[in-house]
């Protein structure tokens, strides 16, 4: 646990919602089930292993300390999240959280909700995507971005604001399609967004309508039974996708699946979309190093053939 006292000891007055302690990775020996995030106003930690009410008042303390040099005489609000079996377990652990809560990223705003689910409404893992989206749509303004698996939408929030002309989201939960809608209205963006609440698989009539597209992003969970399973349904979205790539089009295909590496989506790609080039693996946040490159947040980029 050391490591991540020393983490707290050194902490700054975070602004946007970020990593601050990962120790997932293993860059931290003994710390491996320790996440430390902050969405501001509010630290959220989180445990992947059981650990003792001994242990939590020591971070507790820890947080407490660092808040006070920080910034005298404000509250410390803080979050635990057990992650160990079965469903999360999240308690407020000391003061209070915005209802509802507003972070930032970028210069983006977004939703999130940390007292109720495993996911909080924005991953900090993708960061760097979201950056390369936004760079990219600023670099060719006016074009059309496919975003599946939208969740709350922060890729479409992000290629608007770089400068596309329309972003189709399809995602089958209605209440995270319902919170990317609020992300819209956070930043403004009140056209260019369509809201498909469906399943990808079922829905392909209506994606392929709307296409084809400049750049599509593809974020799935890597497991969710009823909605997606990588090992036997990725293979399926790949194999659409060149149909419904313009010339010279990108895709993004991101996996978040420890036991899956690298090959796992090279191979698909090579399998059942070949005319797709491989450009490059995007880099994750530096926070979230890993002593396992295979093991982390894989973001790869791909190409169509350009027109002769």
């Amino acid at each position: 646990m050391q490591a991540l006292l020393n983490a707290i000891a050194t902490l700054q007055v975070p602004i946007d919602a970020q990593r601050v302690f990962h120790g997932r990775g293993g860059m931290y020996p003994g710390c491996e089930h320790w996440v430390l995030d902050a969405y501001p106003p509010v630290w959220v930690l989180t445990s992947f292993q059981a650990v003792s009410d001994d242990e939590l008042a020591t971070i507790g303390q820890a947080l407490a300390e660092r808040w006070a040099q920080l910034c005298p005489g404000e509250p410390l609000n803080w979050v635990f999240q057990s992650r160990h079996s079965g469903e999360p377990e999240t308690r407020l652990m000391a003061g209070s959280v915005p209802d509802p809560h507003t972070v930032t990223e970028q210069g983006s705003r977004y939703r999130v909700h940390v007292l109720r689910g495993q996911n909080h409404g924005l991953f900090l893992d993708m960061a760097e995507g979201r950056r390369w989206v936004r760079d990219w749509a600023q670099a060719h303004p006016g074009l059309k971005v496919l975003n599946l698996f939208a969740y709350t939408c922060a890729f479409s929030v992000v290629a608007l604001q770089g400068g596309a002309k329309q972003v189709v989201n399809v995602d089958m939960s209605h209440g995270a399609m319902a919170i990317g809608q609020q992300n819209h209205q956070l930043n403004e963006l009140s056209t260019g967004a369509s809201f498909l609440a469906h399943d990808i698989f079922k829905t392909w009539g209506k994606i392929s309508r709307s296409g084809p597209y400049d750049l599509i992003v593809v974020d799935p969970p890597s497991y969710q039974k009823g909605s997606f399973v990588a090992t036997k349904d990725y293979a399926r979205l790949i194999r659409r996708l060149p149909e419904l790539l313009k010339p010279s089009g990108y895709a993004l295909l991101c996996l978040n699946a420890p036991e899956l590496g690298l090959a796992f989506l090279r191979d698909h790609m090579q399998m059942q979309a070949p005319e797709l080039n491989f450009v490059q693996r995007l880099p994750n946040p530096e926070v979230f190093a890993d002593v396992s490159p295979e093991r982390a947040l894989k973001v790869l980029l791909y190409q169509a053939t350009p027109l002769p």
